[in-house]
Order: structure tokens, then C-alpha cells, then sequence
């Protein structure tokens, strides 16, 4: 029997997800909550395999609500379900300790392979959602390799470009001339393959796995 946690504020949504769950054998729902605070009160007494989190919640986001549940309870599995499918919250989640990310829209048989997936240890995700993290993970690893190509100077200027220092306050923090730092980063933008210092900063987070 795999035991199973909501988390969701809608309650219609709530509801349609606990009645599957009951109406599926070998699965049974434990838990439901409709807030951060209620989840992290109910959900370690009730001790689920698997919670279905929601991202926007009325007192807090799905996101925090993970990471707090994953402090207390390591081995539980948290698979996202949620109409967002940016990916900024994407890797906000995963990072935070979510095993999987599902869209609302997913078919109520692809949730419960999901719950059963990442009670296996699987990471569950609908097609868009894994192309997103794939195409995120190319997308470090190119920005990685340029990174590696700046020089120790470059990669000083860039780290004070990441904190929102002017060309001005990076030649006297490095004690060179504007017309260095100029220099530098005209080969930064160069070897990055970029055309500004948003960019450039973009890419350098990129580069770290930020």
C-alpha cells in the first residue's frame, strides 16, 4: 500500500485527486492539507510515502513547504503537480528536494504512475517538463565549458559584474584602469558568446549551476 499526502488549495482539485487515490488499489490517501502551515503540522504524523504539492499556496509556496518537509522527513518523496511550468520553478522545486514535476493537466492515470514512480525511487515528470530540465542541463554544461576558457582576471571582473559593480568601481576594486576592465570584458562577452553584462551574468550563474 503506497500512502499519500496532498497538498493543495483547491479544494475541488483536493478532492479530485483524494478520490482517485481511493478509488485505486494498492494506494491510499493519509493526508490532505490546504496550506504550508497545515502540511507541516498533519503531513509527519501522518508519515506518507509520497506528497502531491502544489506550488502556489495561500500562506507560503510548494517550494518552501518541500524543503521544510525533506529537513524533517528525508526519505519521503515529493512530486510537484502544478499549472506552472517555467523553469525557474522548475529547478526551485527539484532544488528544494522535489523528486518529480507534473502538470495539473497531466491525466489522472499518469499521477498515479507518477506516485508510484517515485515510490520506486523514480524522478517522474510529463514530456515538457523533462525536455525543460534536459534542455537546462545542456545549457550548463555549453556555459560551464566557456567559462572555463576566461582567464583568472576575466573571471574576477565577471564575479564583480554577478554583485552590480560598475566599470568604475571594478577598476579601483582591482586596481587597474576603466579601460582594462573595458578590455576585459569586451573578450568576457567575446568568449561567452553574449552582448551584455546582464548576459554575461546570466551566463556565469548558468555556468554554476545557479
Amino acid at each position: 500500500m503506497i500512502k499519500v499526502a496532498i497538498v493543495e488549495d483547491n479544494k475541488t482539485v483536493r478532492e479530485g485527486f483524494e478520490t482517485m487515490l481511493s478509488r485505486t488499489v494498492g494506494f491510499e490517501c493519509v493526508c490532505t492539507c490546504g496550506t504550508v502551515a497545515e502540511a507541516l503540522k498533519k503531513i509527519p504524523k501522518a508519515a506518507p510515502d509520497v506528497v502531491l504539492m502544489d506550488i502556489q499556496l495561500p500562506d507560503s509556496t510548494g517550494v518552501e513547504c518541500t524543503a521544510k518537509l525533506k529537513e524533517q522527513m528525508p526519505s519521503v518523496h515529493i512530486v510537484i503537480v502544478t499549472v506552472y511550468e517555467d523553469s525557474e520553478r522548475i529547478f526551485q522545486a527539484l532544488r528544494a528536494g522535489a523528486c518529480g514535476y507534473l502538470l495539473k493537466r497531466a491525466q489522472p492515470e499518469k499521477v498515479i504512475e507518477a506516485v508510484k514512480e517515485a515510490k520506486e525511487g523514480g524522478v517522474p515528470m510529463t514530456p515538457e517538463i523533462a525536455r525543460k530540465v534536459i534542455g537546462q542541463f545542456r545549457g550548463q554544461a555549453m556555459a560551464a565549458q566557456q567559462m572555463e576558457d576566461l582567464s583568472d582576471r576575466e573571471r574576477e571582473v565577471l564575479e564583480l559584474v554577478m554583485h552590480g559593480l560598475g566599470n568604475k568601481a571594478i577598476a579601483e576594486r582591482l586596481g587597474v584602469t576603466v579601460a582594462a576592465v573595458k578590455f576585459h570584458l569586451q573578450h568576457i562577452y567575446e568568449k561567452l558568446h553574449v552582448h551584455s553584462r546582464t548576459e554575461a551574468a546570466l551566463k556565469f550563474k548558468q555556468g554554476q549551476g545557479a
